[in-house]
């Protein structure tokens, strides 16, 4: 049409050049439950396997994840404190039981005073003195490779997570507004591309969070720490 305007009746159609075409926002790919559990559950190391699955767990963004403290586990209320998101915003996120139980065995192993997830050196034994997170390279690395021999034919990355975690409860019947909330996003519109189901729900969505990880923690954490130093963490 702006082709026709501009060669075919040449007039100061000045409006009508002005006009974009807005992108399409197509939905990203998303896994289904038993996708996530056999790709995580194939993750070697175990400080990847946990990053991960908290990732998911929590709907996280790959930073938010990387950078979490010890600290922002609060225990009593059952919530995950997200310092800083995008937007520069704070929030609180459901923290599912099963994944409490598995981030206190897995503190056990390096007991860093202020990292979740620290780096771990070239020995993978320097957790309990560093001053910084894991490496964004070291679990993207993880999660390429567990990907590459999946076979899946999607387009999958860590964020690819986040949005299963939005899609997982949007399907469970959790409220849009409850799922915005969870994401830390500005806009409803951009929660609105998970929504697969429209009916009402919400009132459930501790449970349904609890469900995301019900029944992995055995299978996963073979070999991790005695359970019963579980209690020595200190979180807030």
């Amino acid at each position: 049409m702006k082709f026709f305007y501009h060669f075919t009746a040449p007039r100061a159609w000045a409006t009508l050049l002005n006009i974009r075409i807005p992108p399409q926002k197509t939905l990203p790919d998303v896994l289904s439950r038993p996708e996530v559990r056999q790709l995580l559950a194939a993750v070697r190391t175990r400080h990847n396997r946990a990053y991960l699955w908290t990732v998911y767990a929590c709907g996280l963004r790959l930073n938010e994840g990387l950078h979490l403290q010890v600290a922002d586990l609060d225990s009593q209320r059952m919530m995950l404190h997200v310092h800083r998101g995008k937007g520069a915003k704070d929030r609180f996120i459901l923290l599912p039981q099963e994944l409490l139980a598995m981030l206190r065995r897995y503190w056990l192993e390096h007991r860093n005073p202020r990292w979740l997830f620290p780096a771990l050196g070239r020995g993978r034994n320097q957790g309990g003195v560093a001053d910084k997170p894991m490496a964004e390279a070291s679990v993207q690395g993880a999660w390429k490779r567990v990907v590459d021999q999946s076979g899946l034919a999607k387009s999958v990355s860590i964020h690819t997570l986040r949005h299963s975690y939005a899609s997982h409860l949007i399907e469970a019947g959790v409220g849009l507004r409850r799922v915005q909330q969870l994401l830390g996003h500005s806009s409803l519109q951009t929660t609105a591309r998970y929504l697969h189901v429209t009916e009402p729900g919400g009132e459930h969505t501790r449970q349904i969070i609890d469900q995301l990880m019900q029944g992995v923690g055995a299978a996963l954490d073979a070999g991790w720490a005695d359970l019963s130093e579980v209690g020595r963490i200190r979180v807030h």
